[in-house]
């Protein structure tokens, strides 16, 4: 999902620089500061030529060393005060960039914890990835040094204008002569080159999520044996940004040159015309040598102006992406009056929590994800009263809103008409954290954190005891995994779990459910793509913990879900049979033909069939 295609900014512009305002505004003391340093060494940078203009009249042309001792001491210290200014200068722009780059990935990382599971079905890793650290890096180190930076070269510039015009106005409207085809040059090859890195920066990030999607994915593709696709397409990627940064080397292999130039041009000048002044006595020998310094000082400023200006104004783009997902809209959100009373997932007021029973009732709710064209609707009306403690089977085809109808009840989504009802109360009136913190919750695909098995057991309860943890790893066998492992309950899982089986991972994940007691239990297709022990191990715990609990299994294998109190099958215009296992068997329905299909396979993979 390309939400924050971002726009290619050629020019400055201060409503976007506005958008970091909350993140520069703790910062206005240090950069200030940094400021205020950059100021006293522009101001000293500018007067030192005078030092050069003084000690030629001084010392060389009357060719003596008389006083000579006291100006070289006076200059020794203006050398160690534009060492001091240099030094605290890059202290504070080192605590603006680390600051102000922590601040925005905080930021970054708090929203991205707000936002729904419609963002991340939608938005790729490494385009997340991309944001949250390379253009976070990038806006801070452009504030810090770019943005100081470019004042001591306006004040430097400035100063050398002073100065030049106080020691010859005509040899300093010589130099500035110059200036404005500089400018025009500038004007024609920046935009150019801001283009050239704009490109190569989003090529950057297509090549980030590559990598993320190939390293995840990686054994899916030797599956497949698509390495070489991969490869190739990751070849055409790192192209476009080596044609991109290739581009912006070449425009920067003639753009210095040529701004070289026409700098050295303006200092011939002022040596030919000063020259002649120098002959005809009309100008002494010390102003000579200040003027050709700052003849050749005045182009550097001129020259990082120009190019902080250009990294400014592509900096804009990094910020319009970070603003961008900063601004995404959290669409499941509690309202301030809910907050106020009940918390949020960060400052929770659990005193105020009511007690969970479980019954949970979908009232006329219809349903489509917010991508979704305005009548594309994935449950249409939907009416289920499900009683507190009852063990509700969903089963149907593919595509029919089965895991929709559990999101919907976990509230990961909300409905797009109608309402869901927790112990008779829309659940809208009750905080987020106040449902997600009493639901059991095992996924397909189950994930675990980097760390041992007892930080992810502990994950599902953190005030959980070490007997808490062994009762529950107990009561969904997950303790045959741990024991079966040289470390026990401190083996590092890895990441994601890698270290471990899926079925190993899904005990794991089961007991980190159970941990927490919960009142509202989900089986996602928990037992879809493990081993036949496996799924033994965790339908004894399934019917050992669902009892009592009001709990939601969405199966592909029928014979975990018969002695559910209820079964629905749902396709796409609905719930169209509910009842228990022999209900439905007897009414020989739409679950009577899926249960026999799926009896009947069952029976043909044990004899050896496939």
């Amino acid at each position: 999902m390309d939400f924050i295609e971002e726009e290619n900014a050629e020019r400055l512009s201060l409503k976007v620089w506005k958008k970091i305002g909350p993140f520069l505004a703790p910062l206005k003391k240090e950069l200030f500061f940094a400021l205020f340093m950059m100021l006293l060494s522009a101001i000293v940078d500018a007067v030192v030529p005078l030092f050069t203009e003084y000690a030629v009249n001084t010392f060389v042309v009357p060719q003596t060393t008389e006083g000579i001792g006291k100006f070289t001491l006076v200059y020794i210290s203006v050398v160690i005060f534009q060492a001091l200014t240099t030094v605290l200068y890059s202290r504070k722009a080192m605590e603006v960039e680390m600051y102000m780059g922590r601040e925005m990935k905080q930021a970054c990382f708090v929203h991205l914890q707000k936002l729904p599971l419609s963002f991340y079905n939608q938005t790729s890793v490494g385009y997340i990835l991309a944001r949250v650290m390379s253009d976070t890096n990038r806006i801070s180190g452009v504030i810090a040094w770019v943005g100081t930076m470019s004042f001591w070269h306006l004040t430097y510039l400035l100063g050398i204008l002073v100065a030049m015009f106080i020691k010859n106005w005509r040899m300093a409207l010589i130099v500035l002569s110059i200036v404005p085809i500089i400018l025009l040059i500038s004007g024609y090859f920046i935009p150019k080159l801001i283009k050239a890195n704009h490109r190569a920066r989003s090529a950057n990030s297509r090549i980030v999520g590559a990598f993320n999607e190939n390293i995840t994915g990686a054994k899916t593709s030797k599956t497949l044996v698509i390495e070489d696709k991969n490869t190739e397409e990751f070849h055409g990627i790192t192209q476009k940004m080596y044609r991109a940064s290739l581009r912006a080397v070449r425009l920067n292999a003639v753009f210095l040159p040529v701004i070289t130039f026409f700098s050295s041009t303006a200092v011939a000048l002022v040596l030919y015309n000063s020259g002649l002044l120098v002959l005809g006595d009309a100008l002494d020998l010390g102003v000579l040598s200040a003027f050709i310094a700052y003849a050749v000082a005045i182009l550097d400023p001129i020259q990082h102006v120009a190019s902080s200006f250009s990294e400014l104004t592509a900096a804009q783009v990094n910020i319009e992406r970070v603003t961008s997902l900063l601004s995404q809209p959290v669409s499941i959100d509690d309202s301030d009056e809910i907050k106020a009373e009940y918390g949020d997932v960060f400052d929770p007021k659990k005193e105020n929590w009511p007690r969970i029973h479980g019954d949970i009732e979908f009232e006329n709710v219809w349903f489509r994800y917010p991508d979704a064209e305005e009548d594309d609707y994935v449950l249409k009306d939907v009416s289920l009263k499900i009683p507190a403690g009852t063990t509700i089977a969903i089963v149907g085809e593919t595509g029919a809103g089965k895991s929709t109808m559990v999101n919907l009840a976990c509230r990961f989504f909300e409905p797009t008409q109608g309402r869901i009802l927790i112990d008779g109360v829309d659940y809208r009136e009750r905080s987020q954290g106040w449902l997600h913190s009493n639901l059991g919750y095992v996924q397909q695909t189950p994930h675990l954190f980097s760390g041992t098995i007892r930080e992810n057991l502990r994950y599902g309860n953190l005030d959980a005891t070490e007997e808490d943890i062994i009762h529950a790893a107990k009561l969904v066998s997950a303790d045959v995994v741990a024991e079966r492992l040289p470390d026990g309950y401190d083996t590092d899982v890895g990441e994601g779990g890698d270290r471990l089986s899926t079925g190993e991972k899904q005990l794991i994940s089961f007991g980190r459910a159970v941990i927490a007691n919960p009142p509202i239990f989900v089986l996602d297709e928990a037992t879809s793509s493990i081993d036949t022990e496996t799924e033994k191990l965790i339908q004894d715990a399934i019917s050992k913990v669902l009892q009592g609990r009001t709990s939601f299994i969405i199966a592909h294998r029928l014979s975990t879900i018969r002695n559910a109190d209820l079964i629905i099958f749902v396709d796409e215009h609905g719930i169209q049979e509910r009842g228990t296992h022999d209900e439905l068997m007897a009414a020989e329905g739409d679950y009577f033909r899926l249960y026999t299909a799926m009896m009947i396979k069952d029976e043909a993979e044990e004899i050896g069939f496939k």
